[in-house]
């Protein structure tokens, strides 16, 4: 029995469609687990993200791990448990997202990878400097900016920070001496 017949026939398409789509909709799925998860009872990990990293890792890094979990399991039940093939396009949408977000975030932002890209595109400084912003903020409330790869215009998030009264934002970092 060959795999076709195994996980079910699916015009390349419409899988096409369904990794793609699922790609854009994990960035739904990440800006409310980032907003009411990372910022509310998970706050306990994602603290170590907005505070001075003192090595490689930090407790933040869990959640890659945790995300990971529904990319592998609809990948092996897709695969070997006959859920069908559209489980092993979901699943390959949400390790595509994580694998975009890891670029971005953790390389482009963090530059927890060494690199010397630096954003030249309207899109790419607006999605930075979003992220920046949502990183002024060390507290777990009173932050902005809950997205990866979409984000308001960087005037409207200081305005919003401004009109907190910019609650919880750091304080200027004193210069290396």
């Amino acid at each position: 029995m060959g795999s076709r017949a195994y996980m079910g026939f699916m015009p390349i398409w419409l899988g096409l469609l369904l990794f793609l789509g699922t790609i854009l909709a994990m960035e739904a799925v990440a800006y409310a687990a980032h907003r009411w998860v990372m910022h509310g009872p998970g706050w306990f990990l994602h603290k170590s993200h907005h505070e001075p990293r003192t090595g490689p890792f930090e407790a933040n890094d869990w959640y890659a791990a945790i995300f990971a979990l529904p990319s592998i399991a609809l990948l092996y039940m897709g695969v070997h448990g006959g859920w069908g093939v559209w489980a092993v396009w979901v699943g390959a949408g949400i390790a595509a997202y994580g694998a975009i977000y890891f670029g971005f975030h953790d390389v482009i932002v963090h530059k927890r990878v060494g690199h010397r890209y630096v954003p030249r595109s309207n899109y790419m400084k607006r999605i930075v400097q979003a992220h920046r912003l949502h990183h002024a903020v060390e507290t777990k409330e009173g932050t902005v900016s809950f997205g990866f790869l979409w984000a308001p215009p960087a005037e409207a998030l200081k305005a919003e920070l401004a009109r907190r009264g910019r609650q919880g934002v750091r304080s200027p970092r004193e210069p290396a001496a």
